[in-house]
């Protein structure tokens, strides 16, 4: 039995490392785009700026803070989102040009952003519609909810950016090994 562990071991890694030095050549078929890893480096700003005005107002919730003080964090936070769906749109425009992983990495923050979009906007209708409600815990919740999809899209983000950097880096020291 331990004979068929260590075998299976051994083989998992000699899979893996061949796997591992073959990466950057069969990456280079499709390489990546620097305008997207910008644009991604872009975002991933942006999503550090709203997430980072969201948790501001999730603090909100535990003190007595006026319907304004609520209306103006919301008016950064609408102008952080609205930063970051122009790059988006850009991304996705050239979502054709970029390499499988940043296919990816804008195929995944799409979906993450419109819902984040929708909260931001049910938060604004309900701020809107009563400024008394700031202190229900229905809107406590929506405000809430804003704060944990801000941070998840902004952790998303700054995951593929972070691979997109490691990517690179190991891409560089290939190249300097001499590894194809």
């Amino acid at each position: 039995m331990t004979t068929l562990r260590h075998a299976a071991g051994v083989a998992g890694f000699a899979l893996l490392m061949g796997g591992l030095f073959m990466l950057p050549s069969t990456c280079a078929a499709k390489g990546d785009s620097a305008d997207i890893n910008k644009m991604l480096s872009d975002v991933n700003d942006q999503a550090i700026q709203f997430r980072a005005d969201a948790e501001k107002m999730a603090t909100f919730t535990r003190s007595n803070i006026s319907w304004e003080s609520y209306a103006v964090q919301l008016q950064l936070i609408k102008d952080h989102v609205n930063a970051a769906g122009k790059t988006l749109a850009k991304l996705n425009a050239e979502r054709d040009n970029a390499s499988p992983w940043q296919q990816t990495a804008i195929d995944r923050i799409n979906p993450l952003y419109n819902e984040l979009v929708a909260n931001t906007e049910a938060v604004i209708n309900t701020l809107s519609k009563n400024e008394t409600r700031v202190h229900l815990k229905s809107f406590q919740d929506y405000v809430q909810a804003n704060s944990d999809l801000a941070a998840n899209l902004a952790h998303v983000i700054g995951d593929f950016v972070d691979y997109g950097n490691t990517r690179a880096k190991l891409e560089r020291l290939a190249a300097k090994l001499e590894i194809e």
